[in-house]
């Protein structure tokens, strides 16, 4: 299957506002196809509505603000010294691999990913979370969204 760059791109906005709003930093799994994702982070209780809408809130101000998403290889070694464990999810990235994807959103989300992204958060369209469900037994949040193109 082929991905889709500004889906994914939205899971980095969306993941940095899920950091802002409930302090979530730890991705336990995505999820994406065509213009719809699900981002799966580890968080220990029932999110109130009012939180998510905040979360819709913040990665479509982030999206409107055009900002570049920055790309770019980076040695290992380097990366987790400037950047602590801020780059890696709960998907382990082999100890053999030495030169890290790295994306960053400035202020926003710093992570290794190895997938295609858009150049600005503006080129990603608006982010509607078309549902979420908190997963008691496994302590994890899933966050459902859309892609939508500006009018």
């Amino acid at each position: 299957m082929i991905k889709n760059p500004k889906t994914d791109s939205a899971l980095h906005v969306l993941k940095g506002a899920v950091e802002k709003v409930l302090g979530a930093s730890l991705t336990t799994s995505v999820y994406e196809e065509g213009n719809k994702g699900r981002l799966t982070v580890e968080f220990d209780r029932n999110p109130t509505k009012e939180e998510i809408f905040e979360i819709e809130k913040l990665a479509n101000e982030k999206i409107q603000e055009n900002i570049e998403i920055k790309h770019f290889d980076m040695n290992r070694k380097e990366a987790e010294e400037k950047y602590g464990n801020k780059i890696y999810d709960k998907f382990p990235v082999p100890l053999h691999i030495t030169t890290l994807k790295i994306l960053e959103i400035p202020h926003w989300n710093i992570n290794c990913c190895i997938g295609e992204h858009t150049k600005t958060t503006g080129e990603i369209g608006n982010v509607s979370i078309r549902k979420y469900r908190f997963r008691e037994s496994k302590q994890q949040l899933e966050i459902g969204f859309e892609l939508a193109l500006f009018p």
